[in-house]
């Protein structure tokens, strides 16, 4: 009798130990996913590598295309951040979570404000696009820049799916009509 309680108990650690184990596996691999995320130039990396596929450039002008793409790039990214910082400003408190947030409405006045500076934030990107068209036109086709910037403008609606689908997926499970 004492042998079976001690090789079932044998067999329940064994087992125990082996699931222990594929837990820590699992949780190191997807820690490591995480934690590690593409910074702004490998992700303008990966997009001018996929146009300049998508365009069939050859290694010269591929070469310049990147040049002044991640230029291109850097500049609009800048610009968003700002556009990002005067909509937020105030609002979000760095730390807060969704739930502590505290939704307020603005005055006239503050919407007044948030309207005129996208205007001016929608002049300057508008003058970004035209300053590279002329940079891109230097050693490619209209055609080919009309797909660099339809390329651009398929990315930024996609990061802004993705972003809100992970919003989505932290929200607080209170309120199911929160997430519609």
């Amino acid at each position: 009798m004492k042998t079976k309680y001690f090789w079932m108990l044998m067999v329940a650690l064994f087992v125990g130990t082996q699931v222990m184990n594929a837990q820590n596996e699992q949780g190191k691999h997807h820690g490591k996913r995480a934690h590690k995320r593409m910074t702004m130039e490998q992700m303008v990396d990966m997009q001018s590598n996929k146009i300049i596929g998508e365009l069939g450039l050859d290694d010269k002008t591929a070469a310049k295309f990147k040049d002044v793409y991640a230029k291109y790039m850097k500049e609009m990214n800048d610009l968003r951040k700002e556009g990002m910082d005067f909509r937020m400003r105030g609002r979000i408190q760095k730390g807060d979570t969704l739930a502590k947030m505290k939704i307020q409405m603005p005055t006239d006045d503050e919407v007044d404000k948030m309207m005129r500076d996208r205007f001016k934030q929608s002049r300057k990107m508008l003058d970004i696009r035209e300053k590279y068209y002329e940079e891109f036109r230097k050693f490619l086709s209209p055609k080919q820049v009309q797909k660099i910037y339809e390329q651009g403008q398929k990315n930024h609606g996609k990061f802004h799916k993705e972003m809100n689908r992970r919003a989505g997926m932290k929200r607080p499970q209170g309120n199911p009509q929160q997430g519609k």
